[in-house]
């Protein structure tokens, strides 16, 4: 039977980007659904970056993710592997599914980082953009935006992976069998 991992990522960021830095994970948020549309399982990680380790000030506001979270946390590899085996990964055949692009790139960015495998990043569905053409729309949308157009509340903290998996996961299930995966 195939599941969705319906996921969310938080990276470093900055205000003002300094030149040169790279955004790294730092919190994925993942729920796993079935073709019925049960949800199977939760995930939720904090990840511990490398090449800037100490959070700005703009991105602890943004995300409320804290300084303490991220220096108790485990580093990508080790947490992509715990990922893998909770999403069932070279097990069970999956998609994964997110808001944009961006969030299929910072997998592959991370993995290429540490010299890992991103094959497993391939059954990817840009749900935003599938989204757009389910409502007819000239242009995407955010997920905030997307839940209230659904009249879905947002529960939980904006920004924050598992929150916005969550709310995601509201929308994949009000057209489920609509989407392309």
């Amino acid at each position: 039977m195939k599941n969705y991992i319906i996921y969310d990522l938080e990276a470093t960021c900055w205000e003002h980007r300094p030149p040169g830095y790279v955004q790294e994970i730092i919190e994925i948020g993942a729920f796993r659904i079935n073709a019925y549309g049960e949800i199977r399982g939760k995930f939720n990680r904090f990840v511990r970056p490398i090449l800037h380790p100490i959070l700005s000030p703009f991105c602890r506001q943004l995300t409320q993710i804290s300084q303490q979270d991220i220096n108790r946390a485990a580093p990508f590899p080790d947490v992509i592997e715990e990922f893998w085996k909770w999403a069932r990964i070279g097990e069970e055949n999956y998609t994964l599914c997110s808001w944009g692009a961006k969030d299929q790139q910072m997998l592959v960015h991370d993995c290429r980082l540490h010299q890992l495998d991103t094959d497993w990043v391939k059954p990817h569905a840009n749900l935003k953009q599938q989204y757009m053409f389910i409502k007819g729309l000239q242009r995407p949308v955010g997920l905030k935006r997307a839940t209230e157009m659904e009249n879905i509340v947002f529960t939980g903290t904006p920004h924050r992976g598992i929150s916005d998996a969550e709310n995601l996961v509201k929308i994949f299930l009000k057209y489920l069998g609509h989407w392309a995966v």
